[in-house]
């Protein structure tokens, strides 16, 4: 089977990023699922909505998993983590976006906050 080229760039991409910029990919597409997931309750297309809000879960699922519990912080995004899977949970169950809507500004900003923390890290590696 041929290899597709851009599949192999992305391989290689994913591979050669700092696990600062890693994080901030999957955050990315954590928001982008959830906002996904939002306009598809909206539109009453619960298929889509299931489908997107699951990948979102998998990436929260992931990001609590690999948290360094030994870290005071890792308790409180655990904490964190756990809140978001509970209200994309209702939203998926209840078919309701307003559980989206809420944690949607919650996410982005966690998501700004590890950039900066990234910026600052780069800028004191130069």
């Amino acid at each position: 089977m041929p290899v597709n080229p851009y599949q192999k760039y992305q391989q290689q991409s994913i591979m050669t990023m700092t696990p600062g910029e890693l994080l901030l990919k999957l955050y990315d597409e954590t928001i982008k699922q959830l906002r996904y997931g939002e306009d598809a309750l909206q539109q009453k297309q619960y298929e889509r909505a299931n489908t997107s809000l699951q990948k979102a879960q998998r990436i929260i699922n992931h990001l609590n998993k690999t948290l360094a519990m030994e870290y005071e912080i890792s308790q409180n995004l655990e904490a964190l983590y756990d809140f978001f899977n509970y209200k994309i949970t209702q939203a998926n169950v209840h078919k309701d976006a307003t559980h989206i809507g809420e944690i949607l500004p919650m996410v982005t900003d966690l998501r700004d906050a590890f950039a900066q923390a990234e910026k600052q890290v780069a800028a004191g590696n130069k």
